[in-house]
């Protein structure tokens, strides 16, 4: 092939043509101040319902606040007025009738803590749904998932929310406060601290028992009202009972009359008479009302005063393990035993010469 002809043919076919880049739009100026005036009418439209939105939030909030204040502060007052009564109360004759200040101390923390959480979780909950209602929010499904959950954490919170509550109503009712002895089923022993869910007590050996509010069924309380100390006296049978009775009345009124004891007892020391008479002892039982918490006290004071006075008037106590008397050293215990016999070894000389002579038997 020619060149004139490759010539030829390479000018006619076309050469390839750079592409043309878009050129880029730019906002006139009419455009800018086109979106300018809509966005200004916009907000003249809309900014008296963003200033009321605003304002009713505002309001809210500050009521809800000023509310909550207000409500705490009332709450604190009280409880700072029942603590200054306790207070008052303690180191009079009549503080051994009430409660003492640490148990009116806890108490009214206890329920002002309750009052003070209830009262912001009412008040701020319905603050905050006023204003999800401001802002035209569907409540509905909200408080529904809030039922939901609500439900969901109960089932698997029961034990808690079961304590809670009956620690809450323990509290209200006053069934027992620091200080106090109590038999709560479980465990038993000396309220040391009272809490919404777990009440701390103090057995008698010293250890320190937390028992879970909901599970004490049943609650005696050791501390309140008054105590009685009984004591059985057994005597023999062959004791003048008048003579008896004078001796423990004696004790009881000399006991009745000293101190600490005429503190700790709320009322003469009574002998209720023959408790039992068998045939050889009878019991005669003592009791009086005392102090709570105070009768086992009383009781062995008691005793201890009834056994000497028996013994200065010289009537014997019986019963329990029977005393064996001493014997005398001097009194030789081998001399009232016979001498051993000659005849008690078979083998001796004296016994086979003293053994019958058997018959002899027939020769056949």
């Amino acid at each position: 092939m020619s060149l004139p002809v490759v010539l030829l043919a390479a000018g006619s076919t076309p050469s390839p043509t750079p592409s043309e880049s878009p050129t880029a739009l730019v906002p006139s100026l009419q455009d800018a101040q086109e979106r300018a005036t809509n966005a200004a009418s916009w907000v003249e439209q809309n900014w008296s319902t963003w200033l009321s939105i605003g304002l009713r939030v505002l309001l809210i909030v500050v009521i809800a606040a000023v509310l909550r204040m207000t409500l705490r502060r009332a709450i604190t007052k009280l409880i700072d007025r029942m603590n200054r009564t306790a207070q008052a109360v303690d180191g009079t004759a009549f503080s051994g009738l009430l409660v003492n200040v640490e148990r009116r101390r806890q108490r009214s923390q206890a329920i002002g803590s309750v009052l003070k959480s209830v009262a912001s979780f009412l008040i701020m909950g319905t603050a905050a749904l006023m204003v999800l209602g401001t802002f035209e929010i569907n409540l509905a499904p909200l408080l529904a998932s809030a039922g939901v959950a609500g439900v969901a954490i109960g089932f698997g919170a029961r034990n808690l929310v079961t304590d809670f509550l009956s620690g809450v109503f323990m509290i209200l009712e006053d069934q027992y406060g620091v200080g106090d002895t109590i038999d709560a089923g479980v465990a038993s022993g000396e309220v040391i601290e009272v809490g919404l869910r777990v009440t701390k007590l103090r057995g008698d050996q010293g250890e320190i028992w937390y028992v879970r509010n909901g599970e004490v069924k049943r609650i005696g309380n050791l501390s309140q009202g008054w105590a009685t100390a009984g004591v059985d006296v057994t005597v023999s049978a062959d004791v003048d009972l008048d003579r008896l009775k004078a001796t423990l009345a004696e004790v009881g009124e000399k006991m009745s009359r000293e101190e600490p004891w005429n503190e700790l007892l709320w009322g003469p020391i009574e002998s209720l008479g023959l408790d039992s008479v068998l045939l050889d002892s009878m019991v005669v039982r003592l009791s009086a009302k005392t102090m709570p918490g105070k009768s086992l006290t009383v009781e062995r004071e008691l005793r201890w005063r009834a056994k000497r006075a028996l013994d200065a008037a010289g009537i014997r106590i019986v019963g329990g393990t029977t005393v064996i008397p001493e014997e005398d050293p001097t009194v030789d215990p081998a001399a009232a035993v016979a001498a051993p016999s000659v005849y008690s070894n078979t083998a001796s000389p004296q016994a086979e010469a003293a053994t019958p002579i058997a018959p002899a038997r027939p020769v056949r």
